[in-house]
């Protein structure tokens, strides 16, 4: 009799039992990474919704000066759908991709001097389910909306505590950017309600953390005080824009229905059309492109072996390499 079927059996029996201790693994080393992590990486897996069939993953930073008082941020990326890696390596983590001339290698990772992580602990999350790293067991938990989004990560977030009971006591915020202008004050509310009801573990919120969110409807009208404000359009133009636009809602994708606030929108849009919108003093740069997929599949073995290989031009043009990367 062999022993081969059996030992396989109990060796995936183990697999299987142990998948929950993936929650919470140490990280020492990336790759482009030059030696050990100054800092210590945390990641792992905690399941939430109905049989966990929602599965959550995660990047836990410790704060590099004081983590048993500094402040715990659980963060969202915007999107929605967008992985908290573009948090870590372009906005405020402790690493990001270096912008030296690239030459076909893997692009090499150094330590940004500005990361929010040098004060405070943050769990970067890929959620709503499908972003990033996190996954559906079932056809029907793929589905997501911002309000099951917000119990999801209530939830998440009080599995992680347990945990972690370490930081029950820290000061803590909820944060997020772009599309997260939407979720993180829901979050924020479904937080302070289960407080408000005695649901444990109590959490020590303090409030939360915007970033160029959206928040409402209709908002890109604002583009035009802002505009007038900065000088990129004349007395006259905002006067007219003023005028013809009042109670429309503009979205810069849509069309508009009022004829003169139309013509006037798009006087506007052409005058700025060379303009970073998001950073006004630096170079305009078209962003990779909208289908980052499609953009991979077509593009990154022909940038891998191409003899003139991207430059960085732009901030977004380090969305070539982390893709490289990637």
């Amino acid at each position: 009799m062999s022993w081969l079927p059996i030992f396989m059996l109990i060796v995936a029996f183990e697999l299987i039992c142990l998948q929950p201790a993936l929650a919470g693994l140490s990280v020492k080393y990336l790759p482009g990474f030059e030696g050990q992590l100054p800092f210590q990486l945390e990641t792992g897996y905690i399941g939430v919704g109905e049989a966990d069939e929602v599965q959550v993953f995660y990047y836990f930073i410790k704060s590099e000066s004081n983590p048993k008082v500094d402040p715990l941020i659980y963060w969202f990326t915007g999107g929605p759908g967008c992985s908290a890696l573009s948090v870590i390596f372009f906005e405020f983590g402790p690493i990001t991709l270096d912008t030296r001339a690239y030459n076909g290698s893997l692009p090499t990772l150094s330590l940004n001097p500005y990361a929010y992580t040098k004060v405070a602990s943050i769990i970067f999350v890929d959620l709503p389910v499908g972003t990033g790293f996190s996954y559906a067991t079932t056809q029907k938990a793929n589905y997501s909306d911002d309000l099951q989004s917000a119990n999801h990560a209530y939830e998440f977030l009080r599995k992680w505590l347990i945990e972690h009971q370490e930081y029950l006591s820290n000061p803590f915020y909820v944060g997020g950017d772009s599309y997260s202008g939407i979720t993180v004050p829901i979050v924020t509310q479904v937080i302070s309600n289960g407080n408000d009801m005695g649901i444990k573990p109590w959490i020590n919120l303090k409030g939360y953390i915007l970033g160029n969110p959206v928040t409402f409807a209709g908002q890109d009208y604002y583009i035009i005080p802002f505009a007038h404000g900065m000088g990129l359009i004349s007395d006259e133009l905002y006067e007219s824009l003023v005028t013809n636009c009042e109670g429309e809602l503009i979205y810069r994708d849509r069309p508009i229905t009022h004829p003169l606030c139309s013509r006037d929108v798009d006087t506007l849009n052409w005058l700025t059309k060379d303009i970073y919108l998001y950073n006004i003093l630096e170079s305009p740069c078209e962003l990779v492109s909208k289908d980052s997929r499609r953009w991979l599949t077509q593009n990154v073995i022909k940038l891998k072996n191409s003899a003139t290989y991207p430059q960085v031009k732009c901030r977004v043009s380090n969305y070539h390499f982390f893709f490289i990367y990637f």
